[in-house]
Order: C-alpha cells, then structure tokens, then sequence
C-alpha cells in the first residue's frame, strides 16, 4: 500500500477527539442494522480463529499444514456444506440473519460458485452477528456443529475418492 493510500485510510477511519483521542463514530451501534457484509466480515475472522484453535488439537508442529488444511475448511464451498448441516439446528432469527447475509449484494470469487459463496457469506454474518451480540455460548454450539460437519464430509469425500479409484482397478 502506497503512503498516500495508508494516509487517507487514516484519516479516514481515525479523527480526534476533544482529549486528544481517537473518536469512536460508532460505539453503540445496533448490530441489527449493521451491513451483513460487515457482519461476515467479523463472522469470517472468528470462524478461522475458531478452526484454527481446533485443529490444534489434531497437530501441533506443522504450521503449514495448519494453514493450507485451515483455509480449506473456512473456504465458500465448505462453510456452504456447514450451513446445509446445521440449518435445522437454528432459530428462525438466527436463519433470517443468515439470509441477510446470503442476500447481501457482493461478488463470487472463482474457487467456488455463486450460490456457495452467498450462502457461506450468510453464515459468517450470521457467526459475526453472535460474536458481536455477546453471544458466546452459542456461538460456540454452531461453530462447533459446523465443525463437525466439514470434518466428517471431508472425510467422506475421502472415502468416496478412495471406493472409486478401487472400483476402477
């Protein structure tokens, strides 16, 4: 990033207060009426902070592997697997925060399709938005449960992998 980009980000996000301070322009604000794409950005954050500290209890060393194995459970095509698996275990106020998400006007990238990417943007809005509530405990219980859901679909898909190469020997 250019010095003159950083510096208009600056002042941009950070003006002074009458203390010499830095001004908070949104303290208090209501989460409920908070752009779903800000929402899926926190929501995105803590997901990958959460599989990260899971997966430490599966390896310890390998940092790498840590990485490349973290992003692939956190990509659009997995946390869209995520929400198909727990859908039945959420409020209809948590599925309606969801569907904001989902809804929310962005662009796909081209590691997953359209449908995939939305829906994994409804989901991390719907983790943001617990996260920024204080909600904790739940937050946890739908982590958790998304968890155990990319990991045994993975492990099904390496199964399936494995029958159809023996199929074809």
């Amino acid at each position: 990033m250019k010095f003159t980009q950083f510096k208009l980000l600056v002042d941009m996000m950070f003006t002074p207060d009458e203390n010499g301070g830095i001004k908070k322009r949104h303290e208090g604000t209501d989460v409920r009426q908070m752009n779903p794409l800000v929402l899926a950005y926190v929501g995105d954050a803590v997901f990958h902070l959460f599989v990260r500290t899971r997966l430490l209890a599966y390896e310890q060393a390998k940092v790498h592997a840590l990485h490349a194995f973290s992003a692939q459970i956190v990509s659009a095509v997995w946390q869209h697997k995520a929400y198909l698996g727990i859908e039945s275990m959420l409020t209809e106020e948590e599925k309606a925060i969801y569907r904001r998400g989902r809804n929310a006007k962005s662009h796909a990238p081209r590691s997953s399709s359209v449908a995939e990417y939305h829906s994994s943007t409804g989901f991390e809005a719907l983790l943001g938005t617990l996260y920024l509530t204080e909600q904790f405990e739940r937050l946890e219980e739908v982590s958790e449960a998304a968890f155990e859901v990319i990991s045994k679909a993975m492990m099904q898909e390496i199964h399936d992998k494995k029958t159809e190469e023996k199929n074809k020997a």
